[in-house]
């Protein structure tokens, strides 16, 4: 399997870390602004967007022991979080960009968003319509990952886009580690003997499985989405035979 060159559909993972930006815990306007500008950015080329995001701005359910919580109800606790960011970046892609944008959710709150249902979903994004798919998978003791690679699975997303805080994936973490040595191809296989910390065994799998390429790069500036699009070597591309 070659990476494309032109894409139809992608899947956007954001972190909850990113929508942080400076402030960490909560929601940092300029960060989530930046990413709005990327999207549509993106939007303009044609391309559909779907987008996964994260919580860990708010909470993650890692730290139910931190809290004496049982793991299931941290995790819940971290699925609404993600509901907070998906309607931020929504309010601010609908006010500051005038894009048609749906938050579909796996834990149905029809006050507030449309609940997950996959033939509507693939409808809104083939009518040019940003999808934003927040509370994971909508089951405790799985990771926003595995909501990316099972959403971009559902979806037939030709290609998931990681946007992490370094420019690709390394052998350890380059933020501690300054002689780091960055991958610019992996087998997903590799990424799962290496115990590189990219995304859960379970999301990688699930990729494997349907042959989905990912490609980890950098968000940090503006256009950095199209240049990791246009240029493979913009961050580390996961993928089976991946030239």
């Amino acid at each position: 399997m070659e990476l494309k060159k032109s894409y139809q559909r992608i899947l956007l993972k954001l972190s909850g870390e990113m929508l942080g930006g400076t402030v960490k815990l909560g929601i940092d306007k300029t960060a989530v602004e930046l990413m709005a500008r990327e999207i549509r950015q993106i939007h303009d080329q044609g391309i559909e967007i779907a987008v996964v995001i994260g919580g860990g701005n708010f909470f993650r359910g890692s730290l139910a022991s931190d809290f004496g919580l049982e793991r299931s109800a941290a995790d819940h606790m971290g699925m609404l979080a993600t509901c907070i960011n998906a309607l931020a970046l929504q309010a601010t892609l609908e006010k500051q960009h005038n894009l048609d944008t749906r938050v579909m959710t796996a834990i149905h709150m029809p006050e507030l968003a449309e609940p997950y249902i996959k033939r509507k979903a693939s409808k809104h994004l083939s009518l040019g319509r940003v999808v934003i798919f927040a509370a994971g998978t909508g089951n405790p003791l799985f990771t926003t990952d595995t909501a990316a690679a099972l959403r971009a699975r559902e979806m037939n997303c030709d290609i998931i886009l990681k946007a992490t805080k370094v420019d690709g994936i390394y052998d350890s973490d380059p933020l501690k580690n300054p002689t780091a040595v960055k991958f610019s191809k992996l087998d997903y296989l590799e990424v799962i003997s290496k115990k590189l910390q990219v995304m859960d065994a379970t999301a990688i799998t699930m990729c494997m499985e349907s042959s989905m390429p990912i490609l980890v790069f950098k968000l940090a500036e503006q256009g950095a989405v199209l240049a990791a699009l246009k240029d493979k070597h913009a961050g580390t591309i996961v993928g089976q035979d991946i030239r």
